[in-house]
Protein backbone atom coordinates (compact mmCIF):
# COMPACT_ATOMS: atom_id res chain seq x y z
CA UNK A 1 0.00 0.00 0.00
CA UNK A 2 3.13 2.18 1.14
CA UNK A 3 5.04 1.35 -2.24
CA UNK A 4 1.72 2.00 -4.25
CA UNK A 5 1.00 5.32 -2.62
CA UNK A 6 4.63 6.32 -3.15
CA UNK A 7 4.56 5.59 -7.02
CA UNK A 8 1.23 7.43 -7.27
CA UNK A 9 2.86 10.29 -5.74
CA UNK A 10 5.97 10.05 -8.03
CA UNK A 11 3.63 10.02 -11.47
CA UNK A 12 2.33 13.13 -10.26
CA UNK A 13 5.51 14.91 -9.63
CA UNK A 14 6.61 13.62 -13.05
CA UNK A 15 3.49 14.83 -14.59
CA UNK A 16 3.78 18.20 -13.04
CA UNK A 17 6.94 18.99 -14.37
CA UNK A 18 6.14 17.91 -17.92
CA UNK A 19 3.39 20.77 -17.70
CA UNK A 20 5.85 22.99 -15.84
CA UNK A 21 8.28 22.37 -19.16
CA UNK A 22 5.64 22.86 -21.76
CA UNK A 23 5.50 26.09 -22.01
CA UNK A 24 9.40 26.55 -21.33
CA UNK A 25 9.65 23.85 -24.36
CA UNK A 26 7.66 26.45 -26.49
CA UNK A 27 9.46 29.23 -25.67
CA UNK A 28 13.06 27.60 -26.48
CA UNK A 29 11.23 26.43 -29.84
CA UNK A 30 9.95 30.48 -30.93
CA UNK A 31 13.61 31.39 -30.03
CA UNK A 32 15.28 28.41 -32.11
CA UNK A 33 13.18 28.78 -34.77
CA UNK A 34 11.66 31.99 -36.40
CA UNK A 35 8.31 31.00 -36.57
CA UNK A 36 6.38 34.54 -36.21
CA UNK A 37 8.51 36.00 -39.27
CA UNK A 38 7.98 33.03 -41.54
CA UNK A 39 4.29 32.70 -40.72
CA UNK A 40 4.10 36.77 -41.05
CA UNK A 41 6.47 36.44 -44.63
CA UNK A 42 4.02 33.31 -46.04
CA UNK A 43 0.60 35.13 -45.24
CA UNK A 44 2.09 38.03 -47.52
CA UNK A 45 3.21 36.06 -50.13
CA UNK A 46 0.23 34.19 -50.38
CA UNK A 47 -2.04 38.20 -50.68
CA UNK A 48 0.87 38.86 -53.43
CA UNK A 49 0.25 35.65 -55.50
CA UNK A 50 -3.28 35.05 -54.95
CA UNK A 51 -4.46 38.78 -54.64
CA UNK A 52 -7.28 38.35 -57.45
CA UNK A 53 -8.95 35.63 -55.47
CA UNK A 54 -8.64 37.02 -52.30
CA UNK A 55 -9.83 40.51 -52.69
CA UNK A 56 -13.73 40.89 -52.84
CA UNK A 57 -13.16 44.04 -55.14
CA UNK A 58 -11.21 45.39 -58.00
CA UNK A 59 -8.64 48.21 -56.31
CA UNK A 60 -9.23 50.84 -58.46
CA UNK A 61 -12.85 50.05 -58.50
CA UNK A 62 -14.55 53.45 -57.73
CA UNK A 63 -18.02 54.16 -56.00
CA UNK A 64 -18.46 57.64 -54.60
CA UNK A 65 -21.57 56.60 -52.49
CA UNK A 66 -19.16 54.77 -50.69
CA UNK A 67 -16.80 57.05 -49.96
CA UNK A 68 -15.03 56.96 -46.61
CA UNK A 69 -17.04 53.68 -45.79
CA UNK A 70 -16.23 52.72 -42.18
CA UNK A 71 -15.20 49.02 -41.57
CA UNK A 72 -17.58 46.51 -40.98
CA UNK A 73 -16.50 45.93 -37.04
CA UNK A 74 -18.20 49.28 -36.37
CA UNK A 75 -21.36 49.30 -34.62
CA UNK A 76 -23.02 51.10 -37.27
CA UNK A 77 -23.38 48.36 -39.64
CA UNK A 78 -25.61 50.80 -41.83
CA UNK A 79 -24.89 54.03 -43.17
CA UNK A 80 -25.82 57.05 -45.21
CA UNK A 81 -25.00 57.86 -48.61
CA UNK A 82 -24.69 61.84 -49.62
CA UNK A 83 -27.91 61.62 -51.01
CA UNK A 84 -29.48 60.28 -47.54
CA UNK A 85 -30.17 56.65 -48.81
CA UNK A 86 -28.94 54.19 -46.46
CA UNK A 87 -26.00 51.43 -47.57
CA UNK A 88 -25.06 48.26 -46.23
CA UNK A 89 -21.40 48.38 -45.55
CA UNK A 90 -19.54 45.50 -47.28
CA UNK A 91 -16.07 46.45 -47.05
CA UNK A 92 -13.89 44.45 -44.31
CA UNK A 93 -11.35 47.40 -43.62
CA UNK A 94 -13.34 49.97 -44.60
CA UNK A 95 -13.26 52.30 -48.08
CA UNK A 96 -11.14 55.51 -49.01
CA UNK A 97 -12.25 59.10 -50.56
CA UNK A 98 -13.23 57.55 -53.52
CA UNK A 99 -14.74 54.60 -52.53
CA UNK A 100 -12.20 52.10 -53.51
CA UNK A 101 -12.04 48.87 -51.05
CA UNK A 102 -9.01 49.45 -48.65
CA UNK A 103 -9.04 45.57 -48.11
CA UNK A 104 -8.39 44.80 -51.85
CA UNK A 105 -5.81 47.74 -52.23
CA UNK A 106 -3.70 46.76 -49.06
CA UNK A 107 -3.81 43.14 -50.84
CA UNK A 108 -2.99 43.97 -54.47
CA UNK A 109 0.24 46.32 -52.86
CA UNK A 110 1.11 43.61 -51.11
CA UNK A 111 1.99 42.13 -54.55
CA UNK A 112 3.36 45.40 -55.57
CA UNK A 113 5.84 45.79 -53.16
CA UNK A 114 7.29 42.58 -52.82
CA UNK A 115 7.38 42.19 -56.27
CA UNK A 116 9.30 45.47 -56.67
CA UNK A 117 11.78 44.63 -53.32
CA UNK A 118 12.38 41.14 -54.26
CA UNK A 119 13.68 41.47 -57.67
CA UNK A 120 15.59 45.14 -57.09
CA UNK A 121 17.21 43.19 -54.74
CA UNK A 122 17.96 39.40 -56.61
CA UNK A 123 19.58 42.00 -59.17
CA UNK A 124 21.48 43.79 -57.23
CA UNK A 125 22.55 41.03 -54.86
CA UNK A 126 24.11 40.12 -58.24
CA UNK A 127 26.15 42.63 -59.38
CA UNK A 128 26.79 43.56 -55.91
CA UNK A 129 28.23 40.45 -55.75
CA UNK A 130 30.00 40.47 -58.91
CA UNK A 131 31.53 43.59 -58.39
CA UNK A 132 32.88 42.93 -55.08
CA UNK A 133 34.22 40.09 -56.05
CA UNK A 134 36.03 40.94 -59.04
CA UNK A 135 37.31 43.88 -57.12
CA UNK A 136 38.61 42.45 -53.95
CA UNK A 137 40.10 39.45 -56.04
CA UNK A 138 41.80 42.05 -58.63
CA UNK A 139 42.80 44.79 -57.42
CA UNK A 140 44.54 47.95 -58.69
CA UNK A 141 43.49 50.13 -60.94
CA UNK A 142 39.73 48.63 -61.61
CA UNK A 143 39.55 48.20 -57.71
CA UNK A 144 40.56 52.18 -56.67
CA UNK A 145 37.83 53.32 -59.93
CA UNK A 146 34.90 51.30 -58.45
CA UNK A 147 35.69 52.30 -54.80
CA UNK A 148 35.73 56.02 -55.59
CA UNK A 149 32.46 55.51 -57.78
CA UNK A 150 30.60 54.16 -54.76
CA UNK A 151 32.34 56.41 -52.38
CA UNK A 152 30.80 59.01 -55.26
CA UNK A 153 27.23 57.25 -55.47
CA UNK A 154 26.75 57.59 -51.29
CA UNK A 155 27.68 61.17 -51.19
CA UNK A 156 24.57 61.75 -53.68
CA UNK A 157 21.37 61.89 -51.84
CA UNK A 158 19.00 59.44 -53.00
CA UNK A 159 16.20 60.93 -52.58
CA UNK A 160 17.33 63.75 -54.91
CA UNK A 161 18.47 61.67 -57.35
CA UNK A 162 15.01 59.68 -57.28
CA UNK A 163 13.17 63.20 -57.56
CA UNK A 164 14.90 64.21 -60.68
CA UNK A 165 14.83 60.92 -62.41
CA UNK A 166 11.12 61.44 -61.84
CA UNK A 167 10.92 64.64 -63.28
CA UNK A 168 12.85 63.90 -66.20
CA UNK A 169 12.36 60.34 -67.00
CA UNK A 170 8.79 59.87 -65.62
CA UNK A 171 6.84 57.95 -63.04
CA UNK A 172 7.19 53.56 -63.43
CA UNK A 173 7.39 50.27 -62.34
CA UNK A 174 10.68 50.12 -64.04
CA UNK A 175 12.56 53.11 -63.65
CA UNK A 176 11.65 52.06 -59.25
CA UNK A 177 13.11 49.02 -60.09
CA UNK A 178 16.20 50.24 -61.62
CA UNK A 179 16.87 53.01 -58.77
CA UNK A 180 16.26 50.41 -55.86
CA UNK A 181 19.06 48.43 -58.06
CA UNK A 182 20.92 51.04 -57.63
CA UNK A 183 20.91 51.65 -54.05
CA UNK A 184 21.56 47.65 -53.37
CA UNK A 185 24.15 46.97 -55.48
CA UNK A 186 26.39 49.87 -54.13
CA UNK A 187 25.74 49.43 -50.94
CA UNK A 188 27.04 45.52 -50.89
CA UNK A 189 30.49 46.41 -53.07
CA UNK A 190 32.11 47.31 -49.56
CA UNK A 191 31.29 44.31 -47.86
CA UNK A 192 32.08 41.95 -50.31
CA UNK A 193 34.91 42.98 -51.12
CA UNK A 194 36.63 43.37 -47.53
CA UNK A 195 35.44 39.47 -47.32
CA UNK A 196 36.92 38.61 -50.84
CA UNK A 197 40.41 40.47 -49.50
CA UNK A 198 41.08 38.30 -46.61
CA UNK A 199 39.70 34.97 -48.30
CA UNK A 200 41.71 35.14 -51.54
CA UNK A 201 44.90 35.03 -49.37
CA UNK A 202 43.42 31.45 -47.62
CA UNK A 203 45.34 28.48 -47.96
CA UNK A 204 42.73 26.57 -49.73
CA UNK A 205 42.94 29.67 -52.74
CA UNK A 206 46.40 29.71 -52.82
CA UNK A 207 46.73 25.52 -53.61
CA UNK A 208 44.29 26.07 -56.05
CA UNK A 209 45.92 29.09 -58.16
CA UNK A 210 49.22 26.39 -58.14
CA UNK A 211 47.46 23.79 -59.15
CA UNK A 212 46.34 25.92 -62.44
CA UNK A 213 43.39 27.17 -61.39
CA UNK A 214 41.65 29.90 -63.61
CA UNK A 215 40.93 33.31 -62.35
CA UNK A 216 37.09 32.74 -62.60
CA UNK A 217 37.12 29.45 -61.19
CA UNK A 218 39.45 30.75 -58.14
CA UNK A 219 36.45 33.22 -58.10
CA UNK A 220 33.53 32.00 -58.43
CA UNK A 221 34.17 27.65 -57.10
CA UNK A 222 36.22 28.84 -54.15
CA UNK A 223 35.63 32.38 -53.18
CA UNK A 224 32.34 32.62 -53.89
CA UNK A 225 31.07 30.21 -51.90
CA UNK A 226 32.60 31.63 -48.81
CA UNK A 227 30.39 35.02 -48.76
CA UNK A 228 27.59 33.39 -49.85
CA UNK A 229 26.44 33.56 -46.10
CA UNK A 230 27.11 37.03 -46.06
CA UNK A 231 25.41 37.69 -49.33
CA UNK A 232 22.58 35.97 -47.94
CA UNK A 233 22.01 37.53 -44.43
CA UNK A 234 22.77 41.47 -46.12
CA UNK A 235 20.16 40.40 -48.69
CA UNK A 236 17.33 39.60 -46.08
CA UNK A 237 18.00 42.57 -44.04
CA UNK A 238 17.50 44.97 -46.56
CA UNK A 239 14.76 43.59 -48.44
CA UNK A 240 13.11 45.80 -44.88
CA UNK A 241 14.86 48.73 -45.97
CA UNK A 242 14.02 48.69 -49.78
CA UNK A 243 10.20 47.99 -49.16
CA UNK A 244 10.51 51.47 -46.87
CA UNK A 245 12.32 53.40 -49.74
CA UNK A 246 9.83 52.46 -52.55
CA UNK A 247 6.75 53.56 -50.08
CA UNK A 248 8.66 56.73 -49.32
CA UNK A 249 8.91 57.53 -52.42
CA UNK A 250 5.31 56.44 -53.36
CA UNK A 251 4.12 58.36 -50.48
CA UNK A 252 5.93 61.68 -52.04
CA UNK A 253 4.28 61.21 -55.75
CA UNK A 254 7.90 60.01 -57.18
CA UNK A 255 7.85 56.44 -57.04
CA UNK A 256 5.08 53.84 -58.17
CA UNK A 257 2.55 55.81 -60.81
CA UNK A 258 -0.77 56.31 -58.83
CA UNK A 259 -3.22 53.86 -60.73
CA UNK A 260 -0.95 50.89 -59.63
CA UNK A 261 -2.17 50.30 -55.84
CA UNK A 262 1.04 50.42 -53.35
CA UNK A 263 1.42 50.54 -49.60
CA UNK A 264 3.00 54.03 -49.94
CA UNK A 265 0.56 55.66 -52.39
CA UNK A 266 -2.09 54.53 -49.45
CA UNK A 267 -0.54 56.38 -46.68
CA UNK A 268 -0.54 59.14 -48.88
CA UNK A 269 -4.15 58.76 -50.55
CA UNK A 270 -5.20 58.86 -46.20
CA UNK A 271 -3.04 61.44 -44.80
CA UNK A 272 -6.00 64.33 -45.69
CA UNK A 273 -8.40 62.50 -43.88
CA UNK A 274 -6.69 60.66 -40.60
CA UNK A 275 -9.08 62.46 -38.37
CA UNK A 276 -12.48 60.95 -39.74
CA UNK A 277 -10.77 57.82 -42.01
CA UNK A 278 -7.97 56.74 -39.74
CA UNK A 279 -7.94 53.04 -41.54
CA UNK A 280 -7.03 54.76 -44.77
CA UNK A 281 -3.13 55.11 -44.14
CA UNK A 282 -3.40 52.47 -41.26
CA UNK A 283 -3.37 48.98 -42.85
CA UNK A 284 -1.01 50.20 -45.81
CA UNK A 285 1.40 51.40 -42.81
CA UNK A 286 0.67 48.04 -40.79
CA UNK A 287 1.51 45.99 -43.61
CA UNK A 288 4.44 47.97 -44.01
CA UNK A 289 5.60 47.27 -40.12
CA UNK A 290 4.80 43.85 -40.63
CA UNK A 291 6.72 43.15 -43.68
CA UNK A 292 10.03 45.03 -42.44
CA UNK A 293 10.39 43.65 -39.08
CA UNK A 294 9.82 39.94 -40.10
CA UNK A 295 12.20 40.38 -42.65
CA UNK A 296 14.52 41.90 -39.98
CA UNK A 297 14.02 39.33 -37.39
CA UNK A 298 14.32 36.67 -40.12
CA UNK A 299 17.61 38.30 -41.60
CA UNK A 300 19.44 37.80 -37.66
CA UNK A 301 18.31 34.69 -37.27
CA UNK A 302 20.03 33.61 -40.81
CA UNK A 303 23.02 35.65 -39.55
CA UNK A 304 23.09 33.78 -36.58
CA UNK A 305 22.73 30.14 -38.00
CA UNK A 306 25.30 31.17 -40.29
CA UNK A 307 28.24 32.80 -38.81
CA UNK A 308 29.93 30.51 -36.39
CA UNK A 309 31.11 33.41 -34.17
CA UNK A 310 27.54 34.22 -33.63
CA UNK A 311 25.57 30.76 -33.67
CA UNK A 312 23.64 29.80 -30.73
CA UNK A 313 23.45 26.57 -29.68
CA UNK A 314 20.62 25.83 -27.25
CA UNK A 315 20.58 22.53 -27.46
Amino acid sequence: MIGHTESTEATAQTVQLRLRNVPRTSWRFLRRWPVVPVVVIVLLATFALFAPLIAPFDPNDQNLRRSLARPMWYSEYYQTDPIGQRLETRHILGADKFGRDVFSRVVYGTRVSLAVAIIAMASGTILGAWAGITTGFYGGLFDELMTRFVDVWNALPFLLIALVVSITVGQGVIIMMVLLIMLTWVGLVRNVRAEVLSLKTRDYVLAARVAGASDIRLMYRHILPGVSNLLLVLASLRVGGLILTEASLSFLGVGIPSRIPSWGQMISDGRDTLDEAWWISFFPGLGIFLTVMSMNFLGDWIRDRTDPRLRQLSD
